[in-house]
């Protein structure tokens, strides 16, 4: 796509927003904006008092975008670039925001966050998830490591699973078949299946879920090579939760999780028998107690990683633990000061020649402020306690300001954060580590606003400038090491979602991404997401998907380095129709132009492919 086609795009982008204030609102009720957000604040707030960009994706777009995976989903959100989610099954993927690396987004799940310390960047990684257990994901996007802890620099993804029905027995039974074929070999053949079974209820004060889910997919090759020998992917995954409610204000949850992936793969341009197997297992418990306009929250989780790798450098075994406890406080004072104090506490363990561990407790508090004339205000601290370096705070200040209109709001938000990412325990203790390395330290500054009209229309346009310091890679003996040159980047993300009826949206949003003090692999420069969904009936609905994906380098490990790769443009359908009141077939078409593009040098992405599946509920 040239540099005509995207200017066409911010002007329909902009053409869109002018259409829709336009637009005449006499026939339509004034309603209540009660759009709430969470994870800036852990306080159910309108979206109108939150100063922090949130996006989120909620049961309804779930529910309209079966047969996809969470990486898709999230891929499609402005400012977030996930490397791999269009390649073969199984390929490594980075989450990159605002041009951040992938050690700056933090993954939290029902409340915890998770990551693999035995990996080599100790990053979460998102082929764990199926999408028909998850019931809504929110992205904050910025510093948040106030709330959050180490990694939340960029971005925090706040996962939420599915809860259970109040029903006795309820069932839900998924399940896709499709293609799997890159664009030169369209053959069109049934190469990539998922299933998935869900079964939950509550018997009086007592809940239980029991989950399993499984996909697998063939015929394509890792890497780009003429002998195009075909790597496999599958995938195994099966939870259980149980909860009960004591009474009106105590309840208590535990769960269990274990999820294995076996998945083949080359290197770049080199065919090889590598295989990586992975075994998850997770438990955890959740616990809630209320008191007045308070409530004290107990989140715990205990996490086993055991990875086998076979490739061209030999056999590898690693493991890796991971304990987290988080204890706060929240707090509600004259119904207009929302308090949060609490303590993390985190524990990493791995096993090189030795096992080696790191702990970290963290005492922390946000306090946001929602007066009665429009001023909002977010703002916190976190001290930072780490077993190896020692001490480190942080902190956020985020004010916003709404003015209200007939029918909507004008905000205006600003913010400065402070982050930071601890180093991982390969950077410490591996045969190539450095146990005197600091935490990397991330600054970040926003400005933007946001404008809406009830539910009909939502415009925002937020500009943002990030510092990295002391962050870490290696010397000239490949030992890590914390590098004096910083890293700025600095961008502009604009949105827009507007209803012109009931049956109908569309879906905008643009992102200027530019790094500054390297070389930016892997990070588009501009990238543009758009969609129109429309409803024909209350059992049929169809959505078109437009992606743009602009200039952007990657290195080419043949010769080390960097080349500009082309940019490039992907349209996705997806059809769905209620046959019943409980049974929902639905289609995808991804790629639907079949257009050819490289995301990562010397490894394949997908041509166009087509999957259809149902959907039961009982």
């Amino acid at each position: 796509m040239k540099k005509g086609n995207l200017l066409l795009c911010a002007a329909i982008l902009a053409g869109t927003g002018l259409f829709a204030q336009n637009s005449q609102q006499d026939s339509i009720q004034i309603q209540q904006l009660d759009e709430v957000v969470v994870s800036d604040s852990r306080f159910e707030l309108k979206r109108e008092n939150s100063g922090k960009t949130v996006v989120k994706i909620t049961a309804e777009e779930l529910e309209r975008n079966q047969g996809r995976t969470i990486t898709e989903l999230i891929n499609i959100k402005s400012g977030i670039e996930i490397t791999g989610s269009r390649g073969r099954d199984g390929s490594v993927f980075g989450v990159f925001a605002r041009g951040g690396r992938g050690k700056q987004v933090l993954i939290i799940i029902d409340g915890v966050r998770v990551a693999d310390p035995s990996s080599f960047s100790a990053e979460y990684d998102l082929r764990l998830l199926s999408t028909p257990e998850i019931e809504s994901i929110e992205i904050i996007k910025g510093a948040a490591s106030t709330l959050y802890g180490t990694n939340a620099a960029t971005a925090v993804i706040n996962i939420t699973t599915k809860k259970s029905s109040k029903e006795q027995v309820s069932g839900n039974f998924q399940s896709t078949v499709g293609t799997n074929q890159t664009s030169d070999d369209q053959n069109y053949n049934l190469a990539s299946f998922a299933n998935s079974a869900l079964v939950n209820g509550s018997l009086n004060k007592f809940s239980y879920s029991v989950g399993f889910s499984n996909r697998y997919s063939d015929g394509i090759s890792a890497a780009t090579t003429p002998e195009n020998e075909e790597d496999s992917f599958s995938q195994f995954s099966t939870t259980i939760k149980l909860g009960y409610q004591f009474s009106e204000k105590f309840e208590l949850n535990v769960y269990g999780n274990q999820t294995k992936y076996d998945t083949e793969f080359d290197a770049s341009f080199t065919e090889a028998p590598n295989q990586t197997k992975l075994d998850q297992e997770r438990i955890g418990v959740s616990s809630s107690f209320t008191y007045g306009k308070g409530s004290l929250h107990v989140n715990a989780a205990y996490s086993d990683y055991e990875t086998d790798s076979k490739s061209t450098f030999g056999e590898s075994l690693s493991e890796g633990k991971n304990l987290v406890l988080n204890l706060y406080n929240k707090y509600v004072y004259a119904d207009k000061i929302y308090t949060v104090v609490g303590v993390d506490y985190l524990k990493d363990e791995a096993i090189f020649t030795d096992t080696e561990e790191q702990t970290i407790l963290d005492p922390y508090a946000n306090v946001v402020f929602v007066s009665d004339f429009g001023l909002n205000l977010n703002a916190g601290a976190r001290f930072n306690n780490h077993s190896e370096y020692g001490n480190h705070l942080v902190y956020n200040f985020n004010p916003s300001y709404v003015f209200p209109t007939t029918n909507g709001y004008v905000k205006l938000l600003g913010s400065y954060a402070t982050s930071y990412i601890t180093p991982n325990l390969t950077q410490l203790f591996s045969s190539f580590g450095n146990e005197d390395l600091e935490p990397e330290e991330n600054r970040t500054i926003e400005g933007g606003v946001e404008y809406a009209v009830n539910d009909k229309l939502r415009l925002s346009t937020i500009y943002f400038n990030r510092n990295e310091r002391n962050r870490i890679g290696a010397d000239e003996n490949f030992i890590s090491a914390n590098i004096s040159d910083e890293i700025d980047a600095t961008g502009i993300e604009t949105e827009i979602t507007w209803k012109p009826s009931s049956t109908s949206t569309v879906d905008i949003n643009y992102a200027f991404t530019e790094r500054k003090g390297d070389n930016a692999i892997r990070i588009p420069k501009h990238k543009v997401n758009a969609s129109f969904a429309y409803a024909f009936s209350d059992k049929t609905y169809v959505s078109l998907t437009y992606q743009y994906t602009g200039d952007r380098f990657d290195t080419d490990f043949r010769t080390f380095e960097d080349v500009a790769l082309e940019p490039f443009s992907l349209v996705n359908l997806y059809a769905e129709h209620q046959l019943c009141d409980n049974f929902k077939l639905f289609i995808n078409a991804n790629n639907l132009l079949n257009e050819e593009f490289v995301e990562v040098i010397g490894f394949t992405t997908k041509g166009r492919n087509i999957s259809a599946g149902f959907n039961l509920s009982l």
